[in-house]
């Protein structure tokens, strides 16, 4: 009798196991999915990505423990923000047909948060990384490697077309445009 109720606890301990791992298949599903479907979210991570090579590739910028989590957190509320705002837009999208005051107050309040949390992000940014000896060293690297400066610009165009075409557009695999 014990033995056939510790098989079943074991049984159902794997089934609860796999439906954790399971929901975190579903959240980063969702979060490729705003990716690759919305600008906004492309420009907030790409701007984040910038940022995150400028302060951890160089030893420029001067900042402790405590003022890197507070720039983590900025970054993650605004990045919640749009993924909230998509799921916001997405749910309107599906349950109105055609255009209702409602449904454009909803979206423009999901999308007002967004604004919101991304100008806070800002402001945190400038007020923690507003060093101009480290913008000063930052100038000097590149003005001494031309090829670094290449790159960074080569980078800078793909980071556009990126953002601007998304990533399924510049792969080419984007069905979306494609006549039968």
């Amino acid at each position: 009798m014990e033995q056939k109720v510790l098989r079943e606890a074991v049984a159902l301990e794997r089934i609860c196991m796999k439906a954790l791992g399971m929901s975190f298949v579903y959240a980063i599903r969702g979060m490729f999915y705003c990716l690759h479907h919305e600008r906004n979210m492309r420009i907030h991570c790409v701007c984040m990505a910038y940022m995150y090579f400028f302060l951890l590739g160089f030893d420029f910028f001067q900042l402790s423990r405590t003022q890197f989590a507070i720039i983590f957190l900025a970054n993650a509320i605004v990045i919640m923000g749009e993924l909230i705002n998509t799921a916001v837009e997405r749910a309107v999208d599906l349950h109105s047909k055609g255009k209702h005051p409602l449904a454009k107050a909803a979206k423009d309040t999901a999308a007002g948060a967004v604004l919101v949390a991304a100008i806070g992000a800002v402001a945190v940014g400038v007020a923690l990384l507003w060093q101009p000896p480290a913008f000063r060293a930052l100038y000097q690297y590149y003005a001494s490697h031309p090829g670094s400066l290449a790159l960074f610009a080569a980078s800078l165009v793909f980071s556009f077309a990126y953002i601007f075409m998304g990533p399924l557009k510049l792969l080419g695999l984007d069905k979306t445009d494609q006549k039968p």
